[in-house]
């Protein structure tokens, strides 16, 4: 953290003058894919400014520098565009070592329980669908062409190729790719899409949107992916409201189409929400190979990969085929027998120890601290779960599979995908979602409650 200090009181007083100081560097809790950090400097006459330093994680080789080029052009362009846009001061690889974006502050909350429970936040929620709109819809009107090295992106041929990428078959996902192909809307004029436009990655204020932040999946293409994505059931947080959590998509649509855009029906919108809920699942799953291949060893990455059951079951739900249910957690009110001749507690019992430990005793002025602390408490309750249902899943799976004559999930996949199966269609859907159900019930048996 020193030395981060100081390269950036460098590159401060190359680009400001040499009075700047670095007051304070702070990390910041969550972010997957890069580093977040809080920084406070004096300026010339001890005029004091909050930052934003944007840091990628590590030093993977993806060209990170043409990557934080098209992010802040499009920053740059959209904030001119009259988006509100955190103003940008510095970008690129640098004195910083790796791929940056250094930033104004904005105030203002992230954090989607905040935003969608907190009285503070009341007074606005009920505006925030249609201003979502009113701001899509200029991202929208800006002109693709401007940003040169904006990259392409083929929607459906990327969620297909990351899908096969895996070589790791997924009934549910295959499922939700076929019904995908066979029901994609007509294209319409490519745009600017911002590519993560949702509640988490917007900064809200008690009087309303401050800022539209992340914007590292920028590229040209359907400009009602972005669309589809806000009102994606994962980005609702258990809220009722399908836009962001906030409001209805009626709001939303009145918004977009008042700030210049076109809104989809409804069918099309129903398309490129369940797109949404795939491309989830597919990114958490990319998420946790970074820890899978031994990349990176973070707890956050690898409950990641706990997480795609959840999409699974959301693309089930979209198509018909599951029902919100309510299975209690096997772990309440679950006492451990001892094993003998070892001591007590016992294994899982220890697990609950550690668990508990993580998730309430691990406090401190270190906020990434304190979330991976709670992250790693999660990991926990999920192998404690799965030590005690994993047999009888496993053989509830080989019956299941048995039944629709598969061998395995590779074979139920290429026929699905195929169509020979489709005269048995409702026992494969039932069979995939008791399979998903499983899987929920270790990862998260909440999720199976929360309704589309």
């Amino acid at each position: 953290m020193t030395e981060l200090a100081g390269d950036l009181a460098s590159r401060l007083q190359a680009l400001w003058g040499p009075a700047v100081e670095v007051a304070e560097v702070r990390p910041m809790p969550g972010g997957a894919s890069r580093e977040s950090w809080d920084v406070r400097v004096r300026t010339e006459g001890g005029a004091e400014r909050r930052l934003i330093l944007l840091r990628d994680a590590s030093r993977r080789d993806r060209t990170p520098h043409r990557n934080v080029v098209v992010e802040a052009a499009a920053m740059i362009a959209a904030r001119a565009a009259g988006v509100p846009v955190a103003e940008l001061h510095d970008h690129g690889e640098g004195t910083l070592g790796r791929a940056y974006l250094l930033m104004e502050r904005l105030d203002g909350e992230t954090i989607p329980r905040r935003l969608l429970r907190d009285d503070v936040y009341a007074a606005a929620r009920p505006g925030l669908a249609r201003r979502l709109g009113e701001v899509l819809a200029r991202i929208h009107q800006i002109d693709p062409e401007t940003l040169p090295d904006l990259p392409q992106v083929d929607a459906l041929g990327q969620l297909t190729e990351l899908y096969d990428g895996f070589a790791e078959p997924r009934p549910a996902l295959e499922i939700g790719l076929r019904w995908l192909r066979e029901h994609q809307p007509p294209p319409v004029a490519e745009t600017l899409v911002h590519g993560d436009f949702r509640t988490g990655n917007l900064m809200v204020g008690a009087d309303g949107l401050h800022g539209v932040l992340d914007w590292e999946l920028a590229h040209r293409g359907d400009p009602r992916q972005d669309l589809g994505w806000l009102c994606t059931k994962a980005w609702r947080f258990g809220s009722p409201h399908p836009a962001g959590g906030f409001g209805s998509r009626k709001d939303l649509m009145a918004g977009y189409a008042a700030g210049g855009g076109t809104p989809p029906d409804e069918q099309t919108q129903r398309w490129w929400e369940l797109y949404g809920t795939v491309r989830w699942a597919l990114l958490c799953r990319s998420q946790a190979e970074r820890y899978l291949s031994g990349a990176e060893p973070s707890v956050e990455l690898a409950v990641l990969g706990r997480r795609v059951c959840e999409q699974e079951y959301d693309v089930l739900l979209a198509l018909g085929h599951a029902q919100p249910l309510t299975v209690p957690d096997p772990l309440e009110d679950r006492e451990y027998p001892p094993v003998r001749p070892h001591d007590r507690p016992s294994g899982p019992g220890l697990l609950r120890a550690v668990r508990d430990f993580l998730a309430t005793e691990v406090t401190g002025a270190d906020p990434v601290l304190k979330f991976h602390a709670r992250v790693a408490a999660n990991a926990l309750r999920i192998a404690e779960r799965e030590a005690l249902l994993a047999p009888a899943h496993e053989q509830a799976h080989r019956n299941r599979l048995a039944a629709l004559g598969c061998a395995d999930d590779k074979d139920l996949c290429a026929k699905i995908r195929d169509g020979s199966l489709d005269h048995r269609s409702g026992e494969v859907a039932a069979a995939v979602t008791a399979t998903v159900v499983g899987k929920l019930t270790v990862a998260n048996p909440a999720h199976l409650a929360i309704h589309p």
